[in-house]
């Protein structure tokens, strides 16, 4: 709990032990150590001695006004002894063993007296010496030598070495770096130019089938293996690779173009230059006369911050340096740069907040300096209100917030600080910082370095004392996780930015937290691969046979193993070349389709080699924030003990509440004690109750939260937003300007409210304390002391509100017989509640509490625990009971029947987030991922792991059961009970994991693929999904409000969460479908003409070619690839049926579509149909020389026309592409007769004698299988003849 000032940070790390601060705390004297410093040696008594003196809640109205602006000019003198005390803790922050604490603090245990500003790392050498060392360093090229203000010369591209990562970086500020960082590019893509035909060719001829072919096309090189054309083996392999490579080509391709967008995003960046013209470069940088930086005003265009300090009267020395405003793509920038950013801009590096200026406060110093008279008698000054402060709040207090769900999955805003050091810094003197910064790090929660501001001629040609030259000596500052932005966090304050680029690229905290792309493989090929080392084994056997018949002989100079190779290369058709072929152009179909579909628009297929992976999920990863919900909270309903309103009944609330605040005049201010006043014509005893409890929820809910009101200038019309660190607090904040009370302002010192009805301020108090919103207390409270009409503080009417989770309040309030109930019920429907209630104090009261709290914040050990008992004692006991609260986060378009179909698809649904255990359940509840009634099993903050014993037990017993566990806790688990806990974890109906960070989510994907070999998918929006997406079998994208980082990196990028349902169940299952019908037609095309090869191979005892050079070539092109092709054109049911029977989705998951059951039917029929052919031809026509080719046309053109009517029996549904395929084949067949002299008799073709044979051969081959089909279907119908009615 904090003073007024105080804001909730939720990414700060836990305190290690109770004698440190929580990380929500922030010392007295940490925030104003040129006030709170003693300029005597009695250090340790004085803040006792102030503590007595005044109200603790009264430190915090000015302490942030003195040090966030223009402090280095009030008390100059004071730097000198801050710079002398505690060098050795601030040169420990510097080493590289101190990574490991805990970011939040600049101290290492409890020192809790440190001034946030710090002393140089080394006291400053004697001007003469540090100028003579410089000019040896400068002339011998000496980088250790030159002063440290500057840097090298030349471009950071011709740096003298590579930074080494493993080590700290010192960060010159808007200079040239003396050492090479990565370039701040993303890169999504797979391949480099170099690495692409290494990357491709391994990848193909990792695949059996093509190793196969590859052996065999290099055995046409020796003679005595020759058995056709070498092209005849060639060329269907280098197409097939062709084919393969082409696609990742272009697949690479279009990742690098969209990675060329996100690079080329435009961002303003701070340019420095002396005033001479040069660039901020060392080494164009020599001494220089005061009159030529006077010189140099022309060119400068002057900050705020520069004409604010000129109007308030202090004396500006001119800057050396001149700052304009240049434009850089993402991808240039780098590490030293000045960005400057405004609300809604995302950030394109990881960067340290300089300076930050809030537009409310600008132009608004009449009225803040009014502000401050009239509170003067709650803040004791010793000088009162200096125009420093005023223009300090006029400027901003250095705070921004920022939008960390694309990186943690965390809704809640962060406040992020400018160090004073910074923030009253003229934004030209930037050159003069340096930021010593840790090594590039994944933890997106912990940061530690330092800034220091160096003197302003460090180069030696200072004259004077340090009073007459401004700043003389160097300072510094800690910096901590407060002072950061992240690369892909959204600027959400309506402000004005400055920041320096720390770390780029691929050492960002979110490039750090993402797996590398890979090649992803789907799972039909992996079968297949398996299939075809049946089918080479069957090969191998049969050219043994058929060498062992011969009795292993030398026949026409050949050994019985030259035999066995000649044999294995004429019945290569056996292993089919050409599926791989067929099987890649069958993808780029499907993915025509999917990005054609005109119910999911806007969906891109990224990765087109695994469209048959999207029908055999089995596990669905999701994100919540952005993927699930749609991160918009909405007050629904409030319950205030008697009566609930909800929907229409908020009309009521309205009512009352206008009815509440109708002020006579514009003095008459309301506070809780006023009287209800309602109409005497309605007004019954129980509607007066009823209104007057209804007002003072209202009131609590206006007051109790930390909302800012901001004012913005959208279409040139004055709009006014909200910010606060919760969405929630936003939520509530909108609903009661909605139904009559608007928060009008709000600073670190007051609150007013309006009435929107009749526009008047109703309600005025001061801020005396401020409780924020912590994880572990769950609850919100603020004290304050309302504004009577009359203005006098004789009868002070203090209060103190509190907000927070059932859990925690329910012990807090007084007794009810309601509260139990109402909340259960509100949990039901999945909204967020919350429990108001409130206290009045006495100015006795009060007092005491202030003294104590105080005295309690000073302690050096044990303060949290010390801190919560005061409050404990003197506020949260017996609290009035006012209300309770409803807070829906609104969810994605059409989640819930989304997520109810794909689990009656057979999908079981994880969501994996980062954010809260108490959002993530409600967030379960609301979108039906927990069904009504289903217990969900709740696993949090588990440190010791014999306690995960009975929850894996529980487990163990109640397999129904929804499990909630937390990021903490499941790392316990996977740490120790790995095997166990995930064997039950993918049994349970749902799981939700929450407060998960990235690298967590990515290591739950692989766990679950690894433990149950299914194919799991991954779903998300932001930055922090990537891992965890590139870790999936297939990961699908959602273009996000905030980036597209999840979009860009997914195999399947879609823009609503319910366009994944048609996805999988339609896309997926019809894209596994038809390949695995493609696949099996492909494979029996291959086999039934190895078979006949077989069939005259037996006749002849020769290892001769029976189909040679074109009729080889030809039969799996254009004689039957486009009818076989055509099927993937079919499909077996209509859209609407799937959706109506989703079960037809969850048989697909175990492969019974392309099985070794079926894969040995299609061998049985080819081996069927092949011997029939060739048999039959063989036997009516005969094998003599005389006879061949006659036999030969028999048989081929049976087997053309053989496949083209096993096509035709296989279709379902029926396409005009098939009919025209299939008649188009055969008539084209039958038009290349002409020909084919070389191969055929063609005076024998045109007799009766061939069509009477042709028909009967074909009659016994297609005939058995034919009735074989419809008698399988007749005894055991599949299901989609069932759903069909056929």
């Amino acid at each position: 709990m904090s003073q007024p000032y105080h804001y909730h940070q939720p990414n700060a790390p836990d305190s290690h032990g109770d004698d440190q601060d929580s990380d929500l705390e922030l010392d007295l004297q940490e925030l104003d150590p040129i006030s709170s410093s003693p300029a005597g040696p009695s250090r340790s008594a004085r803040p006792s001695q102030d503590a007595r003196r005044k109200p603790f809640g009264e430190f915090g109205g000015r302490i942030p006004l003195r040090n966030l602006r223009v402090g280095r000019l009030r008390r100059g003198g004071d730097y000198g002894q801050l710079n002398r005390r505690d060098e050795e803790d601030r040169k420990g922050l510097l080493n590289e063993d101190d990574s490991n604490r805990h970011s939040g603090g600049s101290g290492d245990t409890g020192d809790d007296d440190a001034p946030l500003l710090g002393a140089p790392r080394q006291r400053r050498m004697s001007i003469r010496e540090k100028t003579f060392l410089e000019k040896i360093g400068r002339f011998l090229h000496i980088p250790g030598l030159v002063d440290s203000e500057y840097n090298a010369p030349g471009d950071e591209d011709d740096a003298d070495a590579e930074h080494d990562p493993s080590s700290n970086r010192t960060i010159a500020v808007g200079q040239r770096q003396t050492t090479r960082f990565p370039p701040n590019a993303i890169s999504n893509a797979k391949y480099t130019p170099w690495s692409f035909l290494p990357k491709t060719l391994y990848n193909e001829f990792s695949f059996f089938i093509n190793m196969y072919f590859l052996l065999i096309a290099l055995s046409q090189i020796i003679p005595a293996l020759q058995v056709g054309y070498l092209l005849t083996y060639i060329l269907p392999l280098s197409f097939v690779v062709s084919v393969t490579m082409a696609k990742e080509a272009v697949d690479d391709v279009a990742r690098r173009r969209r990675d060329a967008e996100a690079n080329s995003e435009p961002y303003t960046v701070m340019r420095f230059e002396e005033r001479d013209g040069t660039n901020g470069s060392a080494s164009s940088k020599s001494k220089k006369s005061k009159k030529n930086k006077a010189n140099g005003k022309a060119a400068h265009r002057p900050s705020s911050y520069h004409e604010e300090e000129q109007g308030l009267g202090i004396r500006v020395e001119e800057s050396r340096f001149i700052s304009r405003e240049i434009t850089k793509r993402s991808s240039e920038l780098k590490v030293g740069d000045v960005l400057k950013l405004g609300k809604d801009r995302r950030v394109p590096a990881d960067v340290i907040v300089l300076q930050s200026t809030s537009k409310e406060f600008a132009g608004d110093k009449a009225a803040i300096k009014e502000e401050h008279e009239n509170l003067e008698s709650l803040v004791e000054a010793d000088d009162g209100p200096a125009e420093e402060e005023i223009a300090a709040e006029t400027n901003g207090a250095g705070e921004a917030f920022i939008k960390t769900d694309q990186l943690d999955g965390e809704t809640d805003w962060k406040l992020r600080l400018a160090t004073p050091l910074t923030q009253t810094l003229d934004v030209r003197e930037f050159p003069r910082l340096r930021i010593v910064a840790g090594k590039p790090d994944r933890k997106v929660n912990e940061f530690i370095g330092t800034v220091e501001l160096l003197p302003k001629d460090a180069d030696g040609t200072a004259t004077g004392t340090p009073e007459d030259s401004g700043i003389d000596t160097s300072k510094s500052a800690p910096l901590s996780i407060d002072n950061t932005a992240w690369a892909n966090t959204v600027l959400a304050s309506s402000s004005t930015v400055y920041a320096v680029v720390i770390y780029t690229g691929s050492q960002t905290r979110q490039a750090l937290s993402t797996s590398q792309a890979r090649s992803k493989t789907g799972l039909l090929e992996y079968e297949i691969n398996s299939l075809i080392k049946i089918l080479c084994v069957l090969v191998l056997t049969l050219s043994f046979i058929l060498v062992a018949l011969e009795g292993f002989e030398i026949h026409d100079g050949r050994t019985w193993y030259i035999s066995v190779m000649r044999y294995l290369i004429l019945f290569s058709t056996i292993v089919p070349v050409s599926l791989r072929v067929n099987l890649d152009m069958g993808k780029t179909v499907y993915a025509f389709y999917i990005q054609h579909d005109k119910d999911i628009p806007g969906t891109i297929v990224r990765t087109s080699t695994i469209p048959e992976d999207l029908g055999r999920i089995e596990y669905l990863l999701s994100d919540k924030t952005g993927t699930l919900t749609q991160n918009e909270m909405e007050l629904k309903k409030v319950h205030v003990g008697t009566v609930s309103y909800a929907n229409e009944a908020m009309e009521e609330v309205s009512t009352y509440t206008r009815q509440a605040f109708a002020t006579p005049d514009e003095q008459t201010l309301v506070t809780p004690s006023s009287a209800y006043v309602a109409p005497s014509t309605s007004a019954t005893r129980t509607r007066r109750e009823i209104g007057a409890r209804v007002r003072d929820l209202v009131l609590a809910l206006a007051l109790c939260h930390n909302v800012t009101p901001t004012a913005e200038e959208i279409d040139g019309e004055s709009v006014t937003t909200y910010q606060a660190s919760s969405p929630d607090e936003i939520a509530i904040v909108k609903w009661t300007e909605l139904v009559g009370l608007r928060l009008l302002r709000r600073d670190r010192m007051s609150m007013t409210l309006q009435s929107v009805h009749t526009g008047r301020t109703v309600v005025r108090v001061k801020i005396l304390t401020v409780f924020p919103f912590t994880s572990e207390g769950k609850r919100m409270g603020i004290i304050v002391q309302f504004e009577s009409s009359n203005g006098s503080d004789d009868d002070r009417e203090i209060w103190f509100f509190q907000k927070g989770a059932d859990t925690v309040m329910s012990s807090i309030v007084a007794a009810n017989d309601w509260l139990e109930e109402e909340t259960a019920n509100m949990a039901r429907e999945g909204l967020r509640t919350l429990v108001v209630g409130r206290r009045r104090l006495s100015g006795q009261q009060f007092d005491d509490f202030s003294n104590r709290y105080a005295q309690a914040n000073l302690a050096l050990q044990g303060r949290d625990a010390a801190m919560a008992e005061i409050v404990t004692q003197f506020l949260e006991r017996d609290l009035e009971l006012l209300g309770v609260t409803g807070v829906e986060d609104k969810l994605q378009k059409d989640v819930k029947p989304s997520l109810e179909l794909l689990r009656n698809a057979g999908i079981k649904i994880w969501m994996l987030t980062g954010d809260k255990v108490e959002t993530a359940r409600c967030v379960a509840v609301s979108s039906k991922l927990v069904s009504r009634g289903q217990f969900v099993h709740t696993i949090a903050k588990m440190k010791r792991k014999d306690l995960a014993n009975s929850s894996l037990d529980f487990l163990r017993s109640n397999p129904s059961a929804a499990l909630l566990i937390d990021g903490e806790s499941l790392s316990l688990m996977l740490t120790h009970y790995r095997e166990t806990f995930i064997s039950l974890a993918v049994r349970l109906p749902a799981v939700i994991a929450c407060r998960c960070s990235p690298t967590q989510k990515a290591d739950v994907a692989k766990l679950i693929r690894a433990h149950t070999k299914k194919r799991v998918a991954c779903i998300g929006d932001g930055g922090n999904d990537v891992s965890m997406i590139q870790a999936a079998d297939v990961g699908v994208g959602i273009v996000g409000k905030e980036g597209r980082q999840a979009s860009l990196a997914a195999d399947f990028s879609i823009e609503q969460f319910c366009y994944l349902t048609k996805l999988l169940v339609w896309h997926g299952r019809n894209s596994y479908k038809r390949s695995a019908k493609l696949a099996q037609f492909v494979i029996h095309r291959g086999l039934i003409i190895s078979v006949c090869q077989a069939m005259y191979s037996i006749a002849t005892f020769e290892p001769i070619a029976l189909y040679r050079d074109w009729l080889l070539v030809g039969y799996a092109t254009i004689y039957t690839m486009a009818p076989v092709f055509s099927l993937v054109l079919d499909r077996d049911v209509d859209e609407s049926l799937v959706n109506i029977y989703p079960e037809l989705y969850k048989e697909l998951t175990t492969g019974r579509s392309l099985s070794y059951k079926t894969f040995f039917i299609w061998v049985f029929v080819s081996i069927y149909q092949g011997s029939m052919i060739q048999g039959l031809s063989e036997l009516l026509i005969g094998v003599t020389d005389n006879s061949f080719k006659r036999m030969v046309a028999v048989s081929y053109t049976a087997l053309i026309l053989n496949e083209i009517i096993m096509v035709a029996v296989e279709i379902t549904t029926w396409h005009p592409v098939m009919i025209f395929c299939i008649v188009g084949t055969a008539a084209g067949y039958f038009g290349s007769v002409p020909f084919l002299r070389d191969y055929y008799d063609l005076e024998f073709m045109i007799k009766g004698g061939f069509w009477w044979r042709l028909a009967l051969i074909m009659a016994i081959s297609l005939v058995p299988p034919y009735a074989g089909k419809l008698l399988g279907r007749t005894l055991r119908p599949p299901s989609y003849r069932k759903v069909r009615g056929v």
